[in-house]
């Protein structure tokens, strides 16, 4: 699989990922919750702005953000309204790519001041794994408050979006 084709499988991942994670958190009472739940909020915000602050530095252009979060914690709502519209800014902007431009080296500038240098692809990586990282912690704080956990994993992921996957190779099992 070409790096073009994998990036787009991965944030289709992860598309699928902030989906189910929302759906789950859904599940934390206000109420009895609250901590965990202003917590879990504040995690997947703080990926949000992550990935507006990446957003802009693969375009070129200047954000408003001089931290990884914003003061303001938003509604569940409000947050999956956010983390949907950038799911689909990146989907639509990995269509744009091609490799020479994945390649190409970006100057930006972090949010505490520090110069950084990478290249459009590895800003892409850093965005997945930043999130899926981040997830994880939410599904800790959801376990420690025994609700359910979505099923966060690539491989889940490529099976329901692929179920003919799970056909593969079924005449070589059969056949041993």
């Amino acid at each position: 699989m070409s790096a073009p084709a994998l990036l787009r499988t991965l944030f289709n991942y992860q598309a699928w990922a902030h989906d189910e994670l929302l759906d789950r958190m859904e599940a934390f009472d206000p109420a009895v919750h609250a901590d965990a739940r202003h917590a879990a909020i504040r995690l997947v915000n703080h990926c949000l702005v992550v990935n507006q602050i990446f957003a802009a530095h693969l375009v070129g252009r200047k954000h408003d953000f001089s931290a990884d979060n914003t003061e303001h914690t938003p509604t569940l709502k409000d947050l999956r309204k956010a983390v949907t519209a950038l799911d689909r800014w990146y989907l639509d902007y990995l269509e744009t790519m091609t490799p020479e431009l994945l390649a190409e080296r970006v100057p930006f500038v972090f949010t505490d001041g520090d110069k950084g240098f990478m290249s459009r692809e590895e800003m892409l990586a850093h965005v997945a794994t930043h999130g899926g990282y981040h997830r994880g912690e939410v599904g800790r704080l959801m376990r420690q408050q025994s609700l359910p956990l979505p099923w966060d994993t690539f491989a889940v992921y490529l099976h329901q979006a692929e179920p003919s996957r799970r056909l593969q190779g079924a005449e070589t099992a059969q056949a041993a």
